[in-house]
């Protein structure tokens, strides 16, 4: 009696889903750590210190250079600026290396 049926092409096609809007997925948000704060924990924790509980890395946190001393202000390349200089600086150095050879 209750005989699964596969229904006809018509009575699809006769719905009407442009009417239909999906949910929007729900995600929570997790704050992003700056790097003030990821620096602070990571002399804080001893767990940022070891890798896989194995590998010592305290003297490596140690010498980690500060966010501001590696941050650098971007710098547009011009291509044929650049090509000039790479290959005048090659050449120089060829120019060099003869010389020394020469002598």
């Amino acid at each position: 009696a209750d005989i699964p049926v596969i229904p006809d092409l018509e009575d699809v096609q006769e719905e009407d889903l442009a009417m239909q809007v999906a949910a929007p997925p729900s995600v929570q948000v997790n704050r992003v750590l700056t790097y003030h704060d990821l620096d602070k924990d990571l002399l804080k924790y001893a767990a940022f210190q070891t890798l896989d509980g194995e590998v010592d890395l305290k003297l490596l946190t140690k010498v980690l250079a500060p966010e501001h001393e590696l941050r650098e202000d971007d710098v547009s390349w011009d291509w044929d600026h650049l090509f000039t200089e790479v290959s005048s600086e090659l050449v120089t150095e060829w120019d060099l290396g003869q010389l020394e050879r020469e002598d």
